[in-house]
């Protein structure tokens, strides 16, 4: 059943379809969330917004559906059927097309690129700290180190930079990535898993590093970059 997946308040990404498939001459996606679940062909959804503004979606307008779920990330089509105001929200009632599927975990997919990101070892006081409070906001004005990272999931980065780190020791990571327009920062702590010298460049390391404390927020915005990523590479194929 639909609901034994997904949930009210699950987010969901909308991607216009044309004529059947996806339109490669609108590249805009919309972000939203599950209002309601009326049956199991049918749903309910916030109207997207953007820089503040509803995005009013069109009757009959057909879209890729994405969920965001606990249990996995899903897709379906569907079709909008309806749009209504209800206690000052604007409503989607969209009917859905096809049957809903399982989707790849993005998190576990490592997107290669080529990303200028900075770097530093937590210090005694910070590992100590975060025990407590997963969450502890760093100081942000320690020295940090530059490196590059050169893939990217929702789990975790593996990065090249000019000096070996620890295996299993914690780091501080920041890198802002683009998200529907804008640069968005991420701060996020990590792990060190492996640690190996590059034989083709002495004095160079490339670190797998899992991500220890992260917002499920951020890790869902980093997924879409993955996705919107891939999708460019595929336009151009």
């Amino acid at each position: 059943m639909l609901s034994d997946y997904i949930i009210p308040g699950n987010r969901i990404e909308l991607q216009p379809f044309s004529t059947g498939y996806i339109n490669s001459g609108d590249r805009k996606s919309y972000a939203s969330k599950i209002y309601d679940i009326l049956s199991e062909e049918k749903i309910d959804v916030m109207m997207p917004m953007e820089k503040g503004q509803l995005q009013l979606l069109p009757v009959d307008g057909t879209y890729n559906i994405v969920f965001y779920s606990d249990k996995g990330l899903f897709q379906s089509s569907g079709r909008v059927a309806d749009r209504y105001r209800s206690n000052n929200m604007y409503i989607l009632t969209i009917e859905l097309t096809s049957p809903l599927s399982k989707l790849q975990r993005r998190e576990y997919y490592r997107f290669s690129c080529a990303i200028s990101f900075k770097f530093r070892n937590l210090t005694e006081d910070e590992e100590l700290t975060i025990r407590d409070n997963p969450f502890f906001a760093l100081d942000y004005d320690e020295p940090m180190n530059k490196g590059t990272i050169v893939d990217i999931s929702g789990g975790g980065i593996r990065f090249i930079a000019p000096l070996r780190l620890d295996e299993n020791s914690r780091i501080y990571i920041y890198y802002k990535l683009p998200q529907r327009g804008n640069l968005k920062e991420y701060r996020i702590i990590g792990q060190i898993l492996k640690t190996r010298e590059l034989e083709a460049k002495q004095g160079s390391f490339e670190h797998r590093v899992k991500y220890t404390n992260i917002d499920e927020d951020d890790r869902e915005d980093i997924i879409h970059y993955i996705f919107e990523e891939e999708r460019k590479m595929m336009r151009r194929t």
